[in-house]
């Protein structure tokens, strides 16, 4: 009977620690399911390695949870598995357990951006990636010039900063490869460093979309001629190299003894492209020079509007340049000649 009686009571208190547990996993799982309504917008880092309970702990110190208890239930029984994975993560205001989970576990961490414009420098490149945060590391190697293409980067919290570069140039060679696979049969350029050179002059030359393709042409067809180029920025790329000028760019405007002082890049004195590229160009420029305007346009010269005024004549390019004299009320921008100087 006594023995009966101490079955019976086990089995009162065994029913009794069960319905408190599941009473208490009924909680925590609600818990799990409910937003914080007194969280912040808030952005963390989950480190690398951190187990189940230390990323709760963060949560909760970053008052994105309320409890750590409801995050480690959930994270354990409902995660099937999958890894809490590490970065830095936006959590919205008024977030739950479970959504906070459902985040970290995605992996879509914080995404900052990077635009590099077109007709930078290489070097002018590598100030931009090395100032922009969060990446990590050095960059141990200076690309080529021209070797980095112009576009709008994304990337995440320890990204490295060689690892960007790598990404850039990977992707100048896929545009470069596919702009010279549009190239037309009778394509005058030798190889695709030859389309690059032009395409940075091209580059240089303007920031109008719509002239690219009519200033290639005209680059084309001195050189179909064997005309030299006379494109300042070549000569002010070279004066920038020469004086060691910050990011390969030259500061100041033109003089006629930039113009006459020997230098593989100056297109005044020598025939031809420039040896190498004179700054990354686009993908628009690098498909302005395969696909060219239609004219036989051989000159030049800013119309005192932002744009240019294009001649097939010497008597009619030098009209415009007299136009722009006349127009113009303020000095040459930076790395340029004065109108007379790009007169041949």
């Amino acid at each position: 009977m006594r023995l009966r009686r101490v079955f019976v009571a086990a089995l009162l208190l065994t029913g009794a620690i069960a319905s408190v547990l599941a009473g208490f996993a009924v909680w925590l799982y609600a818990a799990f399911e409910r937003p914080y309504a007194d969280g912040p917008a808030v952005t963390l880092v989950v480190p690398r390695g951190a187990g189940v309970d230390e990323v709760g702990r963060l949560l909760v110190a970053a008052r994105v949870i309320e409890d750590p208890l409801p995050f480690a239930f959930g994270v354990r029984m409902s995660n099937d598995g999958r890894p809490l994975r590490a970065g830095e993560y936006a959590f919205p205001a008024a977030i739950s357990p479970r959504a906070a989970m459902d985040l970290i576990i995605s992996g879509k961490t914080v995404v900052y951006r990077l635009t590099v414009p077109e007709g930078l420098t290489t070097a002018q490149v590598l100030k931009l990636i090395g100032d922009a945060e969060p990446l990590i590391g050095d960059i141990a190697r200076k690309p080529d010039e021209g070797a980095l293409l112009p576009e709008t980067y994304n990337y995440s919290r320890g990204d490295s900063r060689e690892g960007v570069v790598a990404r850039m140039e990977k992707a100048m060679q896929g545009a470069l490869e596919a702009a010279w696979a549009a190239r037309p049969a009778d394509f005058a350029l030798k190889s695709p460093r030859e389309l690059a050179v032009l395409a940075s002059v091209v580059e240089k030359e303007t920031g109008i979309a719509e002239e690219r393709p009519q200033v290639a042409a005209v680059f084309l067809n001195r050189l179909a001629r064997g005309m030299k180029l006379q494109s300042d920025p070549t000569v002010a790329y070279g004066v920038a190299k020469r004086e060691n000028k910050p990011g390969d760019w030259l500061d100041r405007p033109l003089t006629r003894g930039d113009l006459n002082a020997p230098s593989p890049f100056n297109s005044y004195l020598n025939e031809g492209l420039p040896p190498t590229p004179i700054a990354n160009p686009g993908r628009a420029a690098l498909m302005a020079v395969v696909k060219p305007a239609s004219t036989d346009a051989l000159y030049f010269v800013a119309d005192g509007s932002g744009g240019h005024a294009f001649a097939r004549t010497l008597d009619e390019h030098n009209r415009n340049v007299a136009k722009w004299r006349a127009l113009s009320r303020s000095k040459p921008e930076p790395g340029r000649a004065a109108p007379d100087a790009a007169t041949p």
